[in-house]
């Protein structure tokens, strides 16, 4: 049987109790007392609430359920299923223009455009996997799948194929053209990358250029001159590294020693604690 406190009008878990009180809330300026009467507060005012709206959650889907039943053998008419969800406020009027107002959330959050990994928090390799796939190689991601196909000599076999090679840099040097054009020429046309005045220099051959849009240029790391060094762009708040080594196996290949073009993919890594872990009781969701 489960050992339990007294907590106000709560009975809690002594796991939880002991976890609250001794790791959670020390360092936090937050005694134990004020934290488990605000938890008592906050129960004993909302339960009434939340009591009435899982009561109206099982009227609503007794309603839906009773609705299908009668239709089971009807092609389903979207504009009636509709209509009967609007009747039993399971549907409400659309609202008129509006724009969210909350505060303080991460730019992540709000504005950048990317995938959201969610993982179990009980499980470490899922969150390191999720975590290590904010960056991904293009060139991987080109070289191993069928966006690249596989006619006229570019097979995948067993180890490089340099004809496969040269179309992933194509492939890739016409997608900087579309997310950091150049302001004359093609990336297809690049002999070589430079930083001049703080800017990106684009070499063509006979002439050099640079970013249509010089805002895009975010940095470089490395030092510059020597055989390895990256050089960090951004667009539409996701960024995109160009990695330099014409030392290396594929910059060799690469008439400006591109080694790689690496995209910020996965943004956002999200530690779950409810629905991709089982945390069922006291014990388990201490152990999250």
């Amino acid at each position: 049987m489960t050992d339990r406190v007294s907590v106000g009008n709560l009975r809690v878990a002594r796991v939880l109790y002991d976890f609250v009180n001794n790791e959670a809330l020390p360092g936090t300026d937050i005694d134990p007392d004020s934290f488990w009467a605000g938890v008592d507060k906050v129960v004993t005012d909302l339960s009434p609430r939340n009591r009435d709206l899982l009561v109206r959650r099982d009227e609503l889907q007794a309603q839906i359920d009773k609705w299908h039943r009668q239709r089971v053998i009807q092609p389903l008419d979207p504009d009636a299923y509709r209509e009967f969800l609007t009747e039993i406020g399971y549907l409400l009027p659309e609202p008129d223009d509006f724009t969210i107002t909350t505060a303080n959330v991460d730019p992540e959050i709000t504005t950048t455009a990317g995938p959201q990994l969610v993982v179990p928090v009980t499980n470490a390799r899922f969150a390191l996997n999720a975590a290590n796939a904010r960056w991904g190689s293009l060139y991987d991601a080109l070289y191993g799948t069928d966006v690249i196909p596989e006619n006229d000599g570019a097979e995948q076999g067993s180890s490089y194929n340099r004809v496969r090679g040269d179309k992933v840099i194509a492939y890739a040097r016409k997608f900087l053209d579309e997310a950091a054009p150049l302001a004359s020429g093609s990336w297809t046309d690049a002999t070589g990358l430079s930083i001049a005045d703080g800017r990106l220099r684009i070499d063509l051959g006979s002439e050099s250029t640079g970013l249509a849009s010089p805002e895009k240029f975010v940095g470089y790391s490395g030092e510059l001159g020597s055989p390895n060094w990256s050089v960090l762009l951004v667009n539409n708040g996701l960024h995109v590294e160009i990695q330099i080594d014409p030392e290396s196996p594929i910059g060799k290949t690469d008439a400006a020693g591109v080694k790689d073009v690496v995209l910020e993919s996965a943004v956002t890594t999200i530690i779950d604690f409810e629905d991709a872990v089982s945390a069922v009781d006291a014990d388990d969701k201490v152990g999250a």
